[in-house]
């Protein structure tokens, strides 16, 4: 049986296939693995995506077979688990593994949400800021370059189909990252970016008084309505040390709606491009 390295995001598209089939079948996962052949524990695992264990096509034509699949909806699933091979991210000793899933999920996703009010969104960062945020953090040496590197590669995906929408705090524009020059340079970066047509960036000013949703998060996302199986969509909570990613309609729903509160706070186009270029102006000389 072959086992395929599949990313979180290919996990994930398999898991929902898999528990759509078995809820449409009325039958529970003791009676699928009785079905299949295999134990609860097995069917368990591969309705569950955050699971890193390794892929077998075989347990998946099994248990969709089992839950009584279209031959197409059994050879879909049987495809997603042969091709989807694992990306750049996996096992790279740059990319932590608590964010190796929202790598993978970036490189599926057409669009992503952020909310940020601590540091520049990596998507967004430059070079020297990144460099600066992950020294305070106190990565060093090679490490510190390897991890660099890894953030810039993400960045790709910004000219590969991503749609990105930024909401950022005043306050990132005002926090000394690295020296004033980092921050005049990186202000320019959002400046150019915000000017691409597939970027927006707003920015909450402090003048709009506290914001209507406290903390930040980033919501990733794709639309297919031909097939749904190619829908996803999912949260990813940022903590010290580790991320929590959602991917419960409701929660996914509720957060959007967070997204939407913070974006009519926030400033327009045009105000935040004042914005910008005045927190600039304070870091130029």
């Amino acid at each position: 049986m072959t086992q395929t390295p599949v990313g979180p995001a290919g996990r994930m598209q398999i898991a929902r296939g898999l528990v759509a089939l078995r809820e449409r079948a009325g039958l529970t996962q003791v009676q699928v693995a009785e079905r299949a052949g295999c134990s609860k524990a097995t069917v368990s695992r591969y309705e569950e995506w955050q699971d890193r264990r390794a892929v077998k096509w075989a347990t998946v034509k099994g248990i969709a077979e089992a839950c009584d699949a279209t031959v197409e909806e059994r050879d879909a699933l049987i495809a997603m688990a042969r091709d989807l091979k694992a990306g750049w991210w996996v096992g790279n000793p740059a990319v932590p593994p608590w964010l190796d899933p929202l790598v993978s999920f970036e490189d599926m996703a057409a669009y992503e949400r952020i909310v940020a009010n601590t540091v520049i969104p990596g998507l967004l960062q430059t070079r020297a800021y990144a460099t600066a945020v992950l020294r305070g953090q106190g990565v060093d040496g090679e490490a510190l370059e390897h991890q660099v590197d890894a953030r810039m590669r993400r960045q790709e995906r910004l000219t590969k189909g991503l749609s990105l929408w930024a909401i950022l705090d005043e306050a990132l524009l005002r926090r000394l990252v690295g020296d004033e020059q980092v921050m005049a340079e990186q202000i320019a970066h959002l400046q150019e970016a915000a000017r691409q047509p597939s970027i927006d960036i707003q920015v909450l000013p402090f003048r709009s008084g506290p914001p209507a949703v406290p903390g930040q998060f980033l919501i990733l996302g794709r639309e297919d309505e031909r097939d749904p199986r190619n829908t996803m969509a999912v949260v990813y909570l940022e903590l010290p040390r580790r991320g929590v990613y959602l991917d419960d309609p409701e929660d996914v729903t509720a957060y959007k709606a967070m997204f939407d509160r913070l974006r009519a706070q926030a400033d327009g186009p045009a105000q935040t491009t004042t914005l910008l270029t005045t927190a600039r102006g304070e870091f130029t000389p």
